[in-house]
C-alpha cells in the first residue's frame, strides 16, 4: 500500500456490506479519491471522473488480471480479459454476432414472447407476484436461450451458471462457496447446451462458430463467447428490469410519466441502470504508476473501479438517488464505457423494450409488497426477489 491513502478496514464484499451496496459503495466513494481495502489488498477508485478514467485508459488500467485473479477459476476469460489487439480482434468477431440488423430481425419475437407472458400475468392483478421469478426471469430466460439456439433441456440452470461466473469475479469468501456448490452439475449442462451440435442452425450460437470456420476464432473461443453472452446477457438484464419496476413502486409518478410517453422507455432502462448497476464493480490492474490526486499506485496493483458507485456520484448527478425516466444519461457507465463497453448493449435494450412494451399495454401502477431479497454475490446486487402488486388497466 503507498503511504497515504485511505484506508478501509471493513468487509466491503461481506454479507452486510452487500445487503447494503449502495450504502457501502457510496460511502467508499466518499472516503477519498483511493481507498486501500486492507483485507484484500485492493485499491478502490469510486468517483465518477476516475472511474470513467480508468474505463477508458487500458493501457494504465489493464483488464489481462484483476482482483482475486484465478487463471483456474470456472469463469474462464475471454474478452473481458483481453486488452488490444487480441480484444480488438475478439470484439469485431462478437459485434458481428451481436450486430444491431441481426438483433432486430428477432425483435418481433422477443414482442410475441413479452405479449403472451404479460397477457397471462394479468389475471394475477392484485395479487402479490415477483417482478424478478414471474415477469423479468422468465421472460428473459426464454428469449435469450432462444436467440442463442439452445436447447430447452436444463434451461432451469442458467440462473445458477450466472450467479457461478459473477461470484468467481470477487473474494473467496461465504458467498463465493455458496454460488459454486453443485457447480460441477451446472458447469456440466453449459458445456453441453453450448456445444455446436446440441444449438439450432438459426441461432446466435451458430452464427458465432460459423466465424471459426473461417479462421477468425477458434472453436473453443467460439464455445467461450457463446457461454459469456448466455452468462452475462442473464442475469445482468433480469436484475436491471426488476430493478426498474422496484424503481417504478418508489416513484410512481415515473410510471405515470413512461405511461404518458412510451417514448421515453429505452432511456427509463438506461435510467434504472445508473440508478442501482447490477454490476458494482470492474477489476483492473495498472500497467503503470498511477496517480490521482495526490495518491499514487504502483504499477501491479490490483484495482476496483465502483461502477455503481460513479453512477450516483453527486459530482457529476443531480440528485443522484432520484430516479428520472427524462434525466440526460449520456455519460452514465452501467453499460461500461471504452473498449469495454457491453456488447450486447443492443440486445438487452431490445428485449426490455418488448417486455416493457407488453407491460405498458396492460399494467396501470406497480407498488410494493414487501422487502426485496437481494442477488447475493460480491460483485453483483439487485433484487433477486421483489414482491409486488399491480392494477391492470382497463381494456
Amino acid at each position: 500500500m503507498t503511504k497515504g491513502i485511505a484506508v478501509y478496514d471493513g468487509d466491503m464484499f461481506g454479507r452486510e456490506a452487500v445487503l447494503n451496496a449502495r450504502a457501502t459503495d457510496d460511502a467508499i466513494r466518499e472516503m477519498a479519491p483511493v481507498v486501500w481495502l486492507a483485507r484484500e489488498n485492493v485499491a478502490i477508485i469510486g468517483r465518477y471522473a476516475h472511474v470513467v478514467a480508468g474505463l477508458t485508459d487500458w493501457r494504465s488500467f489493464s483488464s489481462r488480471s484483476r482482483p482475486w485473479d484465478d487463471p483456474n477459476s470456472a469463469r474462464r476469460g475471454i474478452l473481458l480479459t483481453d486488452d488490444p489487439p487480441r480484444h480488438t480482434e475478439l470484439r469485431r468477431v462478437v459485434s458481428k454476432v451481436l450486430a444491431p440488423s441481426r438483433l432486430k430481425e428477432w425483435a418481433a419475437e422477443f414482442t410475441r414472447v413479452a405479449d403472451e407472458q404479460v397477457a397471462r400475468l394479468v389475471s394475477r392483478a392484485g395479487d402479490v407476484v415477483d417482478a424478478n421469478v414471474d415477469i423479468t426471469r422468465p421472460y428473459v430466460h426464454q428469449v435469450l436461450p432462444d436467440l442463442l439456439g439452445m436447447p430447452n433441456e436444463g434451461r432451469e440452470h442458467i440462473s445458477a451458471f450466472g450467479n457461478i461466473g459473477w461470484a468467481t469475479l470477487g473474494p473467496r469468501n461465504e458467498m463465493f462457496h455458496q454460488a459454486l456448490r453443485d457447480s460441477e452439475t451446472v458447469a456440466q449442462w453449459a458445456d453441453w447446451c453450448c456445444a455446436r451440435e446440441n444449438m439450432t442452425k438459426e441461432g446466435l450460437g451458430e452464427a458465432t462458430y460459423r466465424l471459426a470456420d473461417t479462421g477468425e476464432i477458434t472453436q473453443d473461443e467460439a464455445k467461450l463467447l457463446v457461454r459469456a453472452i448466455l452468462s452475462a446477457g442473464s442475469d445482468t438484464t433480469v436484475v436491471t428490469g426488476a430493478t426498474a419496476i422496484r424503481a417504478f413502486c418508489e416513484f410512481p409518478d415515473q410510471w405515470d410519466a413512461l405511461r404518458a410517453n412510451p417514448t421515453l422507455l429505452r432511456n427509463a432502462f438506461d435510467e434504472s441502470l445508473r440508478w442501482d448497476s447490477p454490476s458494482r464493480m470492474a477489476g483492473r490492474i495498472t500497467a503503470k504508476e498511477i496517480t490521482i490526486e495526490g495518491d499514487t499506485l504502483p504499477a501491479g496493483t490490483r484495482t476496483g473501479l465502483l461502477f455503481a458507485a460513479a453512477n450516483r456520484d453527486p459530482r457529476r448527478w443531480d440528485e443522484p438517488d432520484r430516479f428520472d425516466i427524462t434525466r440526460d444519461l449520456r455519460g452514465q457507465v452501467g453499460w461500461g464505457c471504452g473498449l469495454h463497453s457491453c456488447v450486447g448493449k443492443v440486445m438487452a435494450q431490445l428485449e426490455m423494450d418488448a417486455l416493457f412494451g407488453a407491460l405498458l399495454k396492460h399494467i396501470g401502477r406497480f407498488e410494493a409488497a414487501g422487502e426485496p431479497e437481494w442477488w447475493m454475490t460480491t460483485i453483483g446486487h439487485g433484487p433477486y426477489k421483489l414482491p409486488v402488486r399491480f392494477t391492470a388497466v382497463a381494456q
